[in-house]
C-alpha cells in the first residue's frame, strides 16, 4: 500500500475519500479552487492546496496543476473521485508518466468505454444485450432523423461522451427532432467539449438498474449486486437503492455476469459501474435488459451497495490501485437488508428545479439508527454557483425496503436547510408516493406523479404569517435593545408607529415580501396578544404548527415540510430599481448565457423562447412571460450574469404587439 494519496475533487466525494484513507493510514493532500477555500474537505485533508480560481476549468480540471500538486507535496497516488477528471484518460496516462498511481482503470478502458458509440459496439461483440439504436459516425441532421424514424419514436437522442443526462434528450415526434437535436449538441459540447450524439430507441416502461463491478491486476472479477436508480429528474438520478425491487436470483445472476463480461472485454481494474435499462412492463426478466453504458469510477450512489455488502467500497478501490488482490470472492459476497439514498439539492422544484444559491443560514440533518450523511457542505458555508448543487446525500439501512424508506423518511423529515432553496419535499413526497412504496415505478415517475410532488403553496399562508410575527418580534427586540424596555413594538400599541384606533382590536396590513413577492399580512392586537392573517382569513395554523422559522439577515425563513418560504420587509432602494428596470427579463440565476434568440425590435409572443443561461452544468431555457417588441437586449452570449440581472428589455408600450400564440 503506499503511504500517501491526493484526492483531485471537492465536497461530499472529496471528504469521504479522505475520510477512509485516513482511516487506512494514508497521508491525504486535498485540492480546492479560490472558491473552496474554506471548504470543509480542505480542513479535513493533512494539507490542502490552492489550484486555482472559482471555475472548474481554472481549478479542478486542470491536469497539469493537479499533478504538480501531487508531485510537490509527494503524493504517491491521486484519487479522482467522480466528476471532474475522474473519467479522463489522458489524466490517468499523465499521472502514470509522473509515476504517480491513478486509482481508477487503465487508459485504455476509461477510452473504451467512454464513447457510447464505441462501447456498444464493444459490448456487442462481447456478447452484452445492447439497446437497438444508431452509433456510427455520421452526424449529419438529416441522417440522424432518418435514423431516428427507422429505429421507430420514441427515440432518445445521447452525447456520445460523458453522462449524468447532460446532452440528453426524448423525442417523441419526427416534427420535435431538430430542436431537440440542436439542444443536446449544444449542451454536450458545453459538458464535455464534444457534440456528437446517437441515437436509440426509447423503451416505453424502463427500469434503470445498474451493477457495481470490481476487477484487480490479478485476472480476478466479481459484482456486488445491483442498485435501481429509476427515480430520475432529466436523466439525473434523485432516489438510488439497493438491492432493486423485483429483482430475482435468476435474473440478478443473468445481469452480474452480463455486466462482469462487459468489465473483463476491457480489461477493467477497480470500482466501475455497469448500467442498464430494463422493460418492466412484464416485470424483470432474462432478455428483457440492455446494455447502456460503463461509468468507469465510483458511482455517486456507492453507499447504498456499501450499506447492504457491509464493504469499503473506497478501501477496495485504494487495495487494488496498490496492486492488492480483491478482498473477497463471488462466493463470500451476500446482501443484507436494503439501503434507499436521497440526493438533497440547492435547487427549486417548484420553479422549474433552478439552481438556487447563497450561505446556509442553517444545515443538521436527521439522525437515528442506520442512518448516514455524506456532506460537502456546512452551517455558515456556501453553494456556489461554480459547482454541482448538491448539498448532501441522506442513506438509510433497514431489515426490509419498507424499513429502510420509513427511516429514510424520518431523518429528511428532521433534515433542517435555510437559505438556499432545496428539493427536500420533493423528496419526502416521493417516499410517501403510493406507487413508490410499492414498487410500481419506472424513469417516467416524477413526470407521471409531478403534480403530486409539487405541492407549491403547501401552507404557505401560514408559513408568511409566522414569518411575518417573527419580523415583528425582531422589530420589538431591536427597540428593547435601544431603549432598554422590555414589552415593545410586538406587544404594546402605544410604541408602533402606524395609526392608532380605539376598539377592541387594533389593525393594519404589515408589508412584506414572501418568495419576492409583496403581500400584505393582517396584524391585529386583541386581548389574546398579536394575529395575522389575510384580509381576515386565518391561515390553516395545522400546517404552520411544525414549522420552523431560522433568522436570515435580510429576513426570515419559514421551514415547514420540507420547503421554504423567505419572509422579509420590503426594502425601499430595491423596490425602486425594479421600477427603473421596468419590462426587463432577467437570469433566473448567477450562470453563463450560452445563446440568445431575440435581438432589438424583434417581435415575440407568450411562450417565445428568449435566451438559455448554462449553471451547474445544466442548460435552462428561459421565455417571454407575454407578448412583446424587445427594446434592447443587456448582455452577450458567452457572458456571466448574475441572477436577477437584465438580459432583455421589452419595449415600454407594447400595447401594438400582435399575440403569436395562435399562430
Amino acid at each position: 500500500m503506499f503511504e500517501s494519496i491526493l484526492v483531485a475533487n471537492r465536497g461530499e466525494i472529496a471528504c469521504r475519500v479522505i475520510r477512509t484513507a485516513q482511516r487506512i493510514g494514508l497521508r491525504t493532500i486535498a485540492v480546492y479552487s479560490e472558491a473552496d477555500a474554506n471548504a470543509p474537505h480542505v480542513r479535513l485533508a493533512d494539507k490542502a492546496v490552492l489550484v486555482g480560481s472559482a471555475a472548474a476549468a481554472e481549478s479542478y480540471l486542470v491536469a497539469e496543476r493537479i499533478i504538480a500538486a501531487a508531485r510537490d507535496h509527494g503524493a504517491e497516488s491521486i484519487h479522482p473521485g467522480y466528476g471532474f477528471l475522474s473519467e479522463n484518460a489522458a489524466f490517468a496516462e499523465a499521472c502514470a508518466a509522473a509515476d504517480i498511481v491513478f486509482v481508477g482503470p487503465p487508459p485504455a478502458a476509461i477510452r473504451a468505454m467512454g464513447l457510447k458509440d464505441e462501447a456498444k459496439a464493444l459490448m456487442e461483440r462481447a456478447g452484452v444485450p445492447v439497446v437497438p439504436g444508431y452509433h456510427g459516425e455520421a452526424q449529419e441532421a438529416a441522417l440522424l432523423s432518418a435514423q431516428a424514424e427507422e429505429i421507430g419514436y420514441p427515440v432518445l437522442i445521447k452525447a456520445v461522451a460523458g453522462g449524468g443526462g447532460k446532452g440528453m434528450r426524448r423525442v417523441d415526434a419526427p416534427g420535435d427532432f431538430n430542436d431537440a437535436l440542436d439542444a443536446a449538441r449544444r449542451e454536450a459540447k458545453s459538458a464535455f467539449g464534444d457534440d456528437r450524439v446517437l441515437v436509440e430507441k426509447y423503451v416505453q416502461r424502463p427500469r434503470h438498474i445498474e451493477m457495481q463491478v470490481f476487477g484487480d491486476r490479478h485476472g480476478n472479477y466479481l459484482h456486488l449486486f445491483e442498485r435501481d436508480c429509476s427515480i430520475q429528474r432529466r436523466h439525473q438520478k434523485v432516489i438510488e437503492e439497493a438491492p432493486a425491487p423485483g429483482m430475482t436470483e435468476d435474473v440478478r445472476a443473468a445481469m452480474g455476469a452480463a455486466a462482469v463480461a462487459a468489465a473483463k472485454a476491457v480489461g477493467y481494474v477497480g470500482a466501475g459501474t455497469v448500467e442498464f435499462i430494463a422493460d418492466s412492463a412484464a416485470g424483470l426478466r432474462e432478455g428483457g435488459f440492455w446494455f447502456m453504458e460503463m461509468n468507469t469510477r465510483l458511482q455517486v450512489e456507492h453507499p447504498v451497495t456499501e450499506a447492504i455488502t457491509g464493504l469499503d467500497l473506497v478501501e477496495w478501490q485504494l487495495r487494488v490501485a496498490a496492486g492488492e488482490k480483491l478482498p473477497a470472492r463471488q462466493e463470500d459476497l451476500a446482501i443484507a437488508g436494503h439501503a434507499v439514498e436521497a440526493r438533497l439539492y440547492a435547487e427549486d422544484p417548484e420553479n422549474g428545479f433552478l439552481p438556487s444559491t447563497g450561505v446556509l443560514h442553517a444545515l443538521s440533518f436527521g439522525g437515528g439508527n442506520r442512518i448516514r450523511v455524506d456532506t460537502g457542505v456546512e452551517e455558515g458555508g456556501a453553494v456556489s454557483p461554480f459547482y454541482d448543487p448538491m448539498i448532501a446525500k441522506v442513506i438509510a439501512h433497514g431489515d426490509s425496503r419498507d424499513d429502510a424508506i420509513m427511516r429514510l423518511d424520518q431523518a429528511l423529515t428532521e433534515t433542517i436547510v435555510a437559505g438556499p432553496r432545496t428539493n427536500l419535499g420533493f423528496l419526502t413526497d416521493i417516499l410517501r408516493n403510493p406507487k413508490f412504496r410499492a414498487a410500481a415505478h419506472d424513469t417516467g415517475f416524477v413526470d407521471a406523479e409531478g403534480a403530486d410532488l409539487l405541492r407549491g403553496g403547501h401552507g404557505r399562508n401560514a408559513a408568511v404569517a409566522l414569518g411575518a410575527l417573527r419580523l415583528m418580534e425582531r422589530v420589538r427586540d431591536r427597540i428593547d435593545g435601544e431603549t432598554g424596555r422590555r414589552g415593545g413594538a410586538a406587544t404594546s400599541p402605544w410604541a408602533a408607529g402606524d395609526g392608532f384606533q380605539l376598539g377592541p382590536d387594533r389593525r393594519f396590513a404589515l408589508p412584506v415580501l414572501a418568495d419576492g413577492e409583496e403581500k400584505a399580512v393582517d396584524v391585529a392586537w386583541g386581548g389574546d396578544g398579536v394575529s395575522a392573517s389575510f384580509y381576515g382569513e386565518e391561515p390553516d395554523w395545522r400546517v404552520g404548527n411544525s414549522a420552523t422559522i431560522v433568522d436570515g439577515p435580510d429576513g426570515v425563513y419559514v421551514l415547514d415540510g420540507g420547503r421554504q418560504t423567505s419572509v422579509r420587509f420590503p426594502d425601499p432602494a430595491a423596490h425602486e430599481d425594479e421600477i427603473e428596470a421596468g419590462g426587463a427579463v432577467k437570469a433566473p440565476m448567477h450562470g453563463r448565457l450560452v445563446a440568445i434568440f431575440v435581438e432589438p425590435g424583434a417581435v415575440v409572443a407568450k411562450g417565445d423562447k428568449l435566451f438559455v443561461v448554462e449553471a451547474m452544468k445544466m442548460e435552462h431555457a428561459v421565455t417571454a412571460p407575454c407578448a412583446a417588441t424587445i427594446a434592447s437586449v443587456a448582455a452577450r452570449a458567452g457572458d456571466q450574469v448574475d441572477e436577477g440581472a437584465p438580459v432583455i428589455v421589452f419595449a415600454e408600450d407594447a400595447s401594438a404587439t400582435p399575440d403569436h400564440t395562435g399562430d
